[in-house]
């Protein structure tokens, strides 16, 4: 049975990284029309209304009380917060920067899942990061001396943490289905994103120009809807900080579909990081170990029965 759910988890590990890959190239064509936070509005708002038709055609439970509180949470994290930061980042620095950042992200969630008690701590994990991290910012070319505005660093760390929170209070909610959660957790963070976007005066316009409605109908349904099933679905199945090694993917992929779709060039720092990327990730996640989780004794997550 193991088996059978590591590839499951595998699966769900290279979709969600394949999908999320796309999502920065579609980000870049829906900004050049819409206003940051108003296109993450947009996203956000759709995806949950077609996730909250989902649940009514699989006749799915809204949650109640720690469940409902929690995804809640859970959906003002990892989609309201972290994405209100992340678009405020890229505002003033270079994405090759926000990237390298971002990767630090699997660190985050290992130390986090780690000081709750949820995990322990893996020497080869830590590894795996660091060197994914050099191999993000050798593709990226991020400028590691550039001078970054300290509000802007202080964003872009709360943008880290909040993803990997997000990921390590998922195994610790009641059985909520992911549909739900993704339902739910985006309901609450379009809400945010939709306040944050009238607090910074952005013009409430639909789009005009057909590539931001394919870029805007591709980020809300295999960016969001189908990213984030898959999403919760490897932190359950491998953990908080094996999962948060999409992060250190996604470059590469968007890269990749950047060149195909924007005429981005592919230069030779892919060449010579892309080996370190998937080398961190192949210790840091992929590698056969046991799972991180504490034996028995710790309750359930997500899908697990109660």
């Amino acid at each position: 049975m193991q088996p059978t759910r590591d590839r499951a988890a595998l699966a769900a590990f290279a979709g969600a990284t394949l999908l999320a890959g796309g999502n920065a190239v579609g980000i870049r064509f829906s900004n050049r029309e819409l206003d940051p936070l108003w296109g993450a509005s947009l996203r956000f708002g759709a995806a949950a209304l077609l996730l909250l038709a989902i649940m009514a055609a699989l006749r799915l439970r809204f949650p109640r009380g720690k469940a409902l509180a929690g995804t809640i949470v859970f959906g003002a994290l990892n989609f309201g917060v972290s994405f209100s930061l992340a678009y405020y980042v890229l505002v003033y620095i270079h994405a090759g920067l926000g990237q390298t950042l971002l990767a630090l992200v699997p660190l985050a969630a290992l130390l986090l899942a780690v000081a709750q008690g949820q995990e322990r701590f893996h020497v080869m994990a830590l590894v795996g990061t660091l060197v994914a991290v050099a191999g993000v910012a050798v593709v990226s070319q991020a400028p590691l001396r550039a001078d970054v505005p300290v509000p802007v660093l202080f964003a872009a760390l709360g943008a880290v943490l909040s993803f990997a929170e997000s990921a390590v209070l998922v195994k610790r909610l009641p059985e909520v289905h992911p549909v739900t959660m993704n339902a739910v957790g985006m309901a609450a963070a379009a809400v945010l994103l939709f306040a944050g976007s009238l607090a910074a005066g952005d013009r409430w316009v639909l789009p005009e120009v057909a590539d931001t409605w394919w870029a805007l109908a591709y980020v809300v349904v295999a960016g969001s809807v189908l990213t984030f099933v898959l999403y919760l679905t490897v932190i359950q199945r491998w953990g908080a900080s094996r999962a948060a090694y999409v992060f250190v993917l996604i470059p590469l992929v968007a890269i990749v579909v950047s060149a195909w779709l924007d005429d981005e060039p592919l230069t030779l720092s892919l060449l010579l990081g892309a080996p370190l990327i998937l080398i961190g990730v192949y210790v840091g996640a992929l590698r056969g170990h046991e799972r991180r989780g504490l034996p028995s004794g710790r309750p359930p997550g997500l899908f697990g029965r109660r």
